[in-house]
């Protein structure tokens, strides 16, 4: 009897463990996701570039306000975390960078978190929240990136130990994390809270910052946007959601301090909040006032 109870319990293992391996394999986008794309857009591009704030992390420099420093991808910033050490890569438009790349190879990381080797990328490149992006403007992205200047600069290996290390265990990851859609419901008829979803959770990727996680790095979605500690481990960034930090800020308020980095206090943004803030004052007013629409109807925590 013993033995046939072993003998179930290492069959059931043995189920459970291919069913696991099976769900973490990396997966890409059908070919059908491509069809219909025209040539990019370069000046959407831009806009979609610094809704992202691409800059900040992967830039020349993370504190120069020189434009010449900000379109130089050359990466290699490190970023702390409880699950090691990542290296920001250079996606500069040389060899170095992802110059060799195809756009089937950038939509997949950007929507996928699938590497060209077929590797999943670990989840501090924020592909949970550009995985809701439209394609299209993963598209005109591409084409701007490519427009930029090349750099040789090869950023170093991440420094991540076991068992963070086994890159199968990130497809688990991201069957446990990756969005099935929006965050947070809004009305689907109003097209500027549209607008502002999507810039504040897919493009601009706040909740990465501004939302609490778990254990194992997830996202508490049910904490969306309440503030979280700082990933550099110095201080937390706050909660932006009616009930936070800006629960006295009006929608004009808000759009006015991303134009500008002034509060209604008039103080200055400060912190990481100083490049975000520096590629949002590009935007269109439309798309700041559309932010600021949305900040001021999700969920209060």
């Amino acid at each position: 009897m013993l033995k046939r109870i072993a003998i179930a319990l290492v069959i059931l293992a043995a189920a459970l463990g291919g069913t696991l391996w099976a769900v973490a394999a990396p997966d890409r986008l059908p070919e059908t996701a491509f069809e219909g794309l025209g040539e990019p857009d370069l000046a959407n591009g831009e806009l979609i570039f610094n809704a992202g704030n691409c800059a900040s992390c992967h830039g020349a420099s993370e504190t120069s306000d020189a434009a010449d420093d900000a379109v130089v991808l050359t990466g290699g910033h490190a970023i702390e975390s409880d699950f090691g050490t990542f290296h920001v890569p250079n996606i500069s438009s040389g060899p170095a960078g992802i110059g060799d790349w195809s756009f089937e190879d950038f939509a997949n990381a950007m929507l996928r978190g699938v590497a060209p080797d077929g590797s999943n990328y670990y989840p501090a490149f924020p592909y949970a929240s550009y995985s809701m992006m439209d394609i299209a403007d993963v598209n005109d992205l591409w084409g701007y990136l490519r427009s930029l200047p090349a750099s040789d600069n090869e950023a170093p290996a991440h420094e991540v130990s076991f068992p963070f290390n086994v890159n199968r265990a990130i497809g688990i990851w991201k069957y446990l994390y990756m969005p099935d859609g929006a965050y947070v419901s809004i009305d689907p008829n109003d097209t500027v809270l549209r607008r502002g979803q999507y810039l504040v959770e897919a493009v601009g990727h706040c909740g990465e910052c501004h939302t609490p996680r778990d254990i194992l790095g997830g996202l508490e979605t049910d904490q969306w946007l309440a503030g979280a500690p700082n990933p550099s481990g110095q201080g937390t960034i706050p909660n932006v959601t009616p009930a936070g930090s800006v629960a006295d800020w009006t929608a004009d308020d808000l759009a006015y301090f991303f134009e500008s980095g002034f509060t209604p206090d008039f103080d200055s943004v400060g912190g990481s909040m100083v490049a975000v803030q520096r590629g949002l004052a590009t935007l269109p007013a439309s798309d700041r006032e559309a932010i600021a629409a949305y900040l001021k109807v999700i969920p209060e925590h």
